[in-house]
């Protein structure tokens, strides 16, 4: 399939700085919003899954029935898979007892698992790649794995390694800007730097999010879930609407 045809049939969008802001922001939604679901609401976190996995699986669906790039409904694709990612991390890690430590090596395994199922059958696990229904089922599941992954990895550095939130967070924020200058200044697979740091978005976002509406006790600010999360929904939609949003080359 030749770059132009990939590029009509991509609907992944460009990978740009306002990529990387919308996808940090989209992370810390999925925190504050899965919160909000399942411990403002009290619903649980099964309940809360489970609501959010359905949402994913229908917008996925609808995500791989387009026939062409949607913005909002990539993002929307996104926010449910850091929503989902949340509520199903917090499920492992304190519902079922395995712990943060247990929660993370578990998800790096499937993380792993996914990558090299994705790139024996495909070939390539590139962005660059995702143009057909198949590969863009392979994109999703991975990235359902790397927001869980995320919300484990940011729960278990902020309270097991007693870093707090903060703390937390501007470990991640270092990890990605070394992954930025790896990108520019050594020769390391631009693919592999590209999952690092789509990786590292998710427990940074976290941090963030639990930073945000986390009780004072507790090293957060103790902000509203759902006024937080109004506030970073409508922080999204502008920066979908000012920002260039199209799909392409993909770093």
């Amino acid at each position: 399939m030749n770059d132009a045809v990939k590029q009509t049939l991509s609907k992944v969008p460009e990978v740009v700085l306002g990529f990387w802001i919308i996808k940090i922001l989209a992370t810390t939604l999925g925190e504050t919003g899965g919160d909000a679901v399942s411990m403002s609401m009290h619903l649980g976190y099964a309940v809360g899954s489970l609501i959010f996995l359905a949402v994913f699986i229908a917008a996925v669906i609808v995500q791989i029935r387009a026939t062409r790039f949607h913005p909002l409904l990539y993002w929307l694709t996104i926010i449910a898979t850091t929503t989902v990612g949340t509520t199903m991390a917090d499920f492992a890690d304190r519902s079922l007892g395995i712990g943060y430590a247990g929660g993370t090596t578990l998800l790096v395994l499937l993380l792993a698992a996914s990558l090299a199922i994705w790139r024996w059958a495909e070939g390539s696990i590139s962005v660059n790649s995702v143009a057909t229904p198949r590969s863009e089922a392979f994109y999703w599941v991975t990235i359902l794995f790397s927001q869980t992954l995320g919300t484990a990895l940011g729960d278990w550095m902020a309270t097991t390694n007693g870093l707090g939130f903060g703390g937390g967070a501007l470990v991640f924020g270092a990890a990605i800007a070394l992954t930025a200058l790896a990108y520019y200044f050594t020769r390391i697979s631009h693919v592999a730097l590209f999952w690092a740091a789509f990786i590292l978005t998710r427990p940074l976002g976290a941090t963030v999010g639990d930073l945000l509406d986390k009780p004072l006790t507790q090293g957060g600010l103790d902000l509203s879930r759902v006024g937080a999360s109004a506030m970073l929904i409508a922080a999204i939609i502008l920066l979908i609407r000012i920002l260039p949003q199209r799909p392409g080359e993909h770093a």
